[in-house]
Parts: C-alpha cells; structure tokens; sequence
C-alpha cells in the first residue's frame, strides 16, 4: 500500500509542474497583449491629443504625463478580458505546436484538467477587473476632472409632483460646481385650477443658488407672476427663497451630482444608491440604463474566465488545421463584444430589454460558443 502511495505522488509531481509552467506561459502573454492593447488604443485618441493641447500651453508637460497615466486603468479594464483570449490563444497554439498538448491528452489529461490552472488564473484576473471598476477607474476619472479644470458641471433637470400626475416645480439648473449653482431657474404650478393637471404660475430667475443640508436656497431672484390665463400679471425680486427642503433638497442634490457623471466615475456604492434614487423618483429611463452599466461590471469581470477558456479552446487545433482561422476568430469575437456594448446599452435605457437581459447576453453568448468549439474540437 505504501509503495502504490509513493507511486501515485511521482505520477502526480509532473502535472503540477506543468501547472505552474503553462500558467507562466500564459500569464507572460496575457501580459503582452495587455500592453500593446492599451499602447493600440491610447496611441491614436489620447495621446495626440495630450500632445497637442500640450504643445499649444494648454497643459503643462508634467500635466500631460499624468492625464496619460491616469488613462491607463480605464483602459486596463477593457484589456484584461482581451488580454486573457489572445494570451491563452496565443499560448495553446504554441504548446499544440510543439506537440505538448498531444502529450497530455495522450497520456489521459481531459481538457477541462489541462485548463484547470488557465481557470483559476483568470477567476485571480476577473477579480482585479472587477476592483479596477469599483476604485481605480473612479479615482482616476476624479483625478483626470481635476486636471482638465472640468469640476463644472451642466445641464440638470429636477422635477418635484405634488401627486403622481401634477406637477408641483421644476428645478433647472444650467451649471453648478460643488454646493453653489450657476443662474437657476424654477418653474413653479398650480394644480388647483384643474383636477388632473397643473398649470405654470409663476418663473423664478436667479442669479446664484446654494445647496445647503436639506435645503435649497436662490439669491438675487427675479420672479415673474402669472395669472390663471397665462399672462404675466407682476414682476418682483427677492434677496432670497427657498425652493426645496428635507429630503426633496438632498436627493435632488445628490441625483444631480451622480446624473452629470458618467458610470465609470462611481464606485459600486454609489452607482447603487443612485440607481435606488432614480427608481424612488420614477426615472425610467436614466435606471434601466445605470441599473445595466452596474450588472455589466459584475458580467465583464465573468467574461474574463469566459475568454480565457474560449482562448484555450480556439489554441487547440488539429495538425493540418489553419491556425490563422482561430485568431481571426478570437479577434472577431472581441470586435463583436465591444461594438455590441452601446446597442444593448440603448436598449436597456429605452426598455426595449430588460437590464438583466442586456448585461447577460453577451456571456451567455460567450458560454454558447464555448460549447459549440469543445463539441467542433471533439475535446
């Protein structure tokens, strides 16, 4: 019994070593084809554009360098699940090759055993996507705002109902950076005139306005009265008013801070409570969009294990078999990925498909293909 036992660690000592030799291998090209991903895709956009506003003084050569650094983990986050296809590709076609997975399956490894380390070498990668998204990429859009002097931020539209079909006010503001608001107008109704709907009674102009805890206040205000036929019946101004308190001013507020950013700027918690916000204040639209954003991060970091399996799958190929199909493939694939993104992103937003079906197809696409090459491959 003891001697079977010594025998059985012998057997097993190999494939730990080739475990820990095909994981170098393609962790090695993954990386490579990380770098040339990001210096393909900052090089045409970013790069001559940093150098141009550079070279005109817009920025300071130390600022141009940091714009392009902070650039990376944005990119980075797209690269890993590319990085991981092509490098697996890349790596199991070399390995058939030299006839080693001829070997393995030779000697009774099954695919899913030869992959194994490839598996959980990309869980490690899928994980770090999926910090990059809640960190990283938010801090460095901060820091890129900051150093294009784009704190400022426009174009915001408030509405507060009375009930669920009058409308009580609207807030428009035109710009604002941090608390203090730039020339906000707010449209204010009346709904005792009609039983089903509210009618404009008056329009306040002001010059500035300032987010306080739970309150909204406009200074320097020029309100323009209505009467009930819609003419102007007066004209008055005011040092200061009130426009919104409680819980109204601070959602508002915050809803107006995460709406005038883009997805990658929040963190996993913020982009929850503002997809709860949006969904309390029957903004349809704007939280099926946020709602997919939120769940592609979690399935963006999945298709990396995808791809990498994917990879490994289009590496294995027959002796008299194009090798150059598989990468056309594999680049085929990563193309059709990328270029989806917006299509299911509108129809999540428009309610075309639910959010849940937008931010899964594409793996599940993915998972498909999979199967389709094992059965193709006969592995």
């Amino acid at each position: 019994m003891k001697l079977c036992f010594d025998n059985l660690k012998k057997v097993e000592l190999p494939f730990k070593i080739f475990d820990g030799y095909i994981t170098k291998q393609v962790l090695a090209a993954t990386l490579v084809c990380i770098f040339l991903f990001v210096v393909i895709w900052i090089a045409p956009e970013t790069l001559l554009k940093v150098i141009k506003r550079t070279l005109s003084g817009d920025y300071t050569p130390w600022v141009g360098i940091q714009l392009l650094i902070y650039e990376v983990p944005k990119i980075v986050g797209k690269a890993l699940p590319v990085g991981l296809l092509l490098g697996t590709l890349f790596t199991f076609d070399k390995l058939t090759k030299d006839s080693e997975l001829t070997v393995l399956r030779g000697i009774g490894l099954s695919f899913w055993r030869i992959v194994y380390p490839i598996i959980i070498l990309s869980i490690f990668i899928s994980v770090l996507c999926f910090s990059l998204y809640n960190t990283l990429i938010p801090y460095s859009e901060k820091k890129i705002n900051q150093l294009k002097h784009e704190g400022y931020q426009t174009h915001f539209v408030y509405t507060v109902k009375a009930d669920k079909d009058k409308l009580e006010k609207i807030l428009i503001v035109p710009s604002y950076h941090n608390n203090q608001i730039s020339y906000p107008l707010v449209l204010n109704f009346d709904s005792s005139q009609y039983t089903d709907t509210s009618v404009l009674s008056s329009i306040m102009q002001a010059q500035y306005a300032v987010y306080k805890k739970d309150q909204w206040e406009i200074y320097n205000v020029k309100q323009f009265q209505l009467g009930r036929d819609g003419v102007f019946k007066s004209i008055t101004r005011k040092n200061k008013i009130k426009v919104l308190e409680g819980d109204k001013a601070n959602t508002a507020y915050k809803i107006m801070s995460y709406s005038t950013k883009r997805d990658r700027e929040l963190n996993n918690s913020e982009i929850t409570e503002y997809i709860g916000m949006l969904k309390s204040e029957n903004l349809n639209d704007e939280y099926r969009f946020m709602l997919n954003k939120y769940l592609q991060r979690y399935f963006h970091s999945a298709i990396c294990v995808l791809f990498a399996v994917l990879g490994c799958l289009l590496g294995f190929s027959k002796p008299r078999e194009q090798k150059l199909v598989n990468f056309v493939i594999g680049i085929g694939i990563v193309f059709a990925y990328y270029i989806t993104l917006p299509f299911f992103d509108m129809c999540a937003e428009k309610g075309i498909l639910s959010p849940y079906v937008t931010s899964s197809i594409q793996p599940v696409a993915i998972l498909i293909a999979i199967f389709i090459f094992k059965k193709i491959k006969d592995l």
